[in-house]
């Protein structure tokens, strides 16, 4: 069964605003945020490494607060590693709407 000009044209009407949707979200969400900070992923392999010794330490001598914090080393390893890269931007300039105190331009 065909459809009627008016149901064409609210389907296509449809699929327009689906692309440019789709095409938003992925240039949005979807965007790789940069490469990946290899000295954060080894920082936080040390750090998670650091944090199973103690817990291992904690469990042999016994010791429960030990323990804790070594499995919150390694939590905290495993986060700094597996985060995504922070990205400082430095301005050339002074800020948008920011003058300086004497500055008359």
């Amino acid at each position: 069964m065909p459809l009627s000009e008016q149901e064409q044209r609210l389907l296509d009407e449809m699929e327009r605003n689906l692309y440019q949707g789709d095409a938003e979200y992925v240039a949005t969400v979807g965007a790789r945020q940069g490469r990946p900070s290899y000295a954060a992923i080894a920082l936080g392999a040390v750090v998670a490494l650091v944090g199973v010794a103690v817990l291992i330490v904690g469990v042999a001598l016994r010791q429960p607060v030990i323990g804790v914090v070594g499995f919150v080393g390694m939590f905290a390893g495993a986060l700094v590693a597996i985060a995504p890269p922070r990205r400082l931007r430095r301005l050339s300039g002074p800020l948008r709407g920011s003058a300086r105190p004497g500055d008359d331009s």
